[in-house]
């Protein structure tokens, strides 16, 4: 034990995440023994990680908002109406100006769908810091209130089917890197890890702070590589079934041969979106002036404001990127469904805070990760996923999850007392 405590403090492992990754760990094994070796297979973890996407994206925003003492309960239902306005703008409303199936169709509801996510993200934090009303509150009107104008734009019709290259963002037929894609990806996620790291460790060196041996660093290099191959090799692993290889080679003007079809469906690019979101948000907490302004207002918000920092102004920003995030997490959940119903994101505003939580955000704000997000929403996913595949019962599940964030939350401040964070 001692040499394994020597050997992380080397490493500069956080605990925190290290206990993450064990408990992730440790569902796995019991759910893969539960099932019967059908849990840890590439196809449930191909499903698996699509499946987090989209809570997850909402995560990374949601730890800025936790993280300067606010929350955010509306992100469910605003899923909810960002991805019903995508799908009405698509569906109706583009088709009679530029003909249905134009190349451009899903690129403008997309926009649409960040402007509005943006803008309506905005208001929200306007009220909380213009106007002083407790995020609290705000947010629970939006809960409402977005879920009503969510069924009034089509009074609860479900919009179907979407634009066929918006529904590839959703991770279904066709919408993976396959194989060569994924490899060469894992190869340029590696490089840049691994660069980086190096470059870190440089200027760190460079300002005169404390550095890892080189041990350390090239162990660190080579679990990065490791980790991404890995996860790569999981993924290529999962064929598409035979039906679904032949429409993407119909679709794609591919001939179609006689006998099987060996394709692999890869990372899918809900995924890739999940992991673009996760590195801007990581850069955004840890190298821009914004997030600093963020951390700094959650630790002392009077401290900050003494210090010149506008935090009516910062808020509004945090929001309206809560709600930029919220849009992509209803690009991803809509195009998974191809279809946008009145129920889509009913109780994620809850998996968002829980995964947020539960990835060592702090709710009495000022510390937080965005890798801890992502890992907390993979966390909530895997339980989920293996219950639903075990057979128990939905409200059994809720509260499960429920029991899982309580005990996440009382471990965390227990870590925070003996650690003094």
């Amino acid at each position: 034990m001692g040499a394994l405590a020597r050997l992380l403090r080397s490493l500069e492992i956080d605990l925190r995440l290290l206990g993450m990754l064990g408990a992730l760990l440790v569902i796995w094994l019991v759910f893969h023994a539960v099932t019967g070796g059908l849990y840890l297979t590439p196809r449930n973890l191909f499903n698996l990680s699509v499946q987090t996407a989209s809570v997850a994206v909402m995560a990374t925003g949601m730890v800025f908002v936790i993280v300067t003492r606010n929350i955010d309960l509306s992100v469910g239902s605003l899923l909810g109406l960002l991805g019903m306005i995508m799908a009405v703008t698509q569906v109706r409303m583009l088709p009679e100006i530029v003909g249905l199936g134009h190349w451009s169709t899903w690129v403008v509801a997309i926009l649409v769908g960040l402007a509005a996510g943006t803008l309506l993200g905005a208001f929200q934090g306007w009220l909380v810091g213009y106007l002083t009303i407790p995020a609290f509150i705000v947010t629970l009107g939006g809960l409402l209130v977005w879920r009503g104008c969510a069924w009034w734009i089509t009074t609860g019709q479900t919009v179907a089917p979407l634009d066929p290259t918006f529904a590839l963002l959703g991770g279904g037929a066709g919408g993976t890197l396959g194989a060569r894609g994924s490899w060469i990806l894992a190869a340029l996620a590696t490089a840049a890890a691994v660069a980086l790291q190096w470059r870190s460790r440089r200027a760190r060196a460079r300002h005169g702070f404390t550095v890892k041996p080189a041990w350390a660093e090239l162990t660190l290099s080579g679990i990065f590589a490791a980790a991404i191959f890995g996860f790569t090799a999981v993924m290529v692993a999962y064929p598409v079934p035979e039906r679904a290889a032949q429409r993407i080679l119909e679709r794609r003007g591919l001939p179609v041969p006689d006998g099987p079809i060996d394709m692999a469906q890869g990372i899918a690019i809900p995924v890739v979106i999940l992991l673009a979101v996760a590195l801007v948000m990581t850069v955004i907490a840890r190298r821009t002036r914004f997030g600093r302004y963020v951390f700094a207002t959650g630790g002392n918000p009077e401290a900050a404001e003494l210090s010149g920092i506008d935090t009516r102004l910062l808020t509004v920003k945090v929001f309206a990127l809560m709600g930029a995030l919220t849009a992509i997490a209803a690009v991803i959940a809509s195009a998974r469904l191809n279809a946008v119903g009145n129920d889509l994101g009913t109780l994620d505003e809850l998996r968002t805070i829980a995964a947020a939580v539960i990835g060592g955000t702090a709710l009495a704000g000022g510390a937080g990760t965005i890798y801890g997000a992502v890992l907390g929403a993979l966390v909530m996913q895997s339980l989920q996923s293996g219950m639903a595949m075990v057979g128990v019962d939905a409200p059994l599940q809720s509260i499960v999850v429920g029991l899982v964030l309580v005990f996440a939350v009382w471990i965390d401040i227990l870590y925070r007392r003996r650690t003094g964070t």
